[in-house]
């Protein structure tokens, strides 16, 4: 035999070889797909993400609305607590404006997004500013 012949028949098993790994990563990747393991971790995870998303929804709404109170402020955006802790619809938040710390309320309902001034919290320069759209 030539060495073009050894050669070429060499070639011809390694990719015989190579198609039949990828065929078997494939067939093990969809009875991977099709266990029960694969079914009950998906599960657990949409279940995780969805008490996540819950969970943090009152801090989204907060957020955006301190968002909208910063812009049209023209204030700097700190940050928000997570929970509304006295169940009155609103979170604690917190601006910066002219170098002092504002508190804010914000909305935690899609239909109240927007946010307050917490004038019982505010520093006593800032009660007399007049900041537009604060309540």
């Amino acid at each position: 035999m030539s060495e073009n012949n050894l050669v070429d028949k060499s070639m011809e098993g390694l990719n015989q070889s190579v198609t039949v790994e990828k065929k078997n990563v494939l067939e093990n990747f969809k009875v991977f797909l099709s266990s029960w393991r694969f079914k009950v971790a998906a599960v657990i995870g949409v279940l995780m993400m969805l008490m996540l998303f819950i969970f943090y929804w009152q801090h989204l709404i907060a957020v955006m609305g301190m968002n909208m109170w910063v812009n049209h402020a023209n204030a700097k955006a700190i940050d928000c607590m997570v929970k509304d802790t006295n169940d009155d619809e609103y979170i604690s938040c917190t601006a910066m404006m002219d170098d002092q710390v504002i508190p804010l309320e914000c909305g935690t309902s899609i239909l109240n997004i927007g946010c307050r001034v917490n004038y019982g919290n505010a520093s006593p320069s800032f009660k007399g500013l007049g900041v537009k759209g604060s309540r």
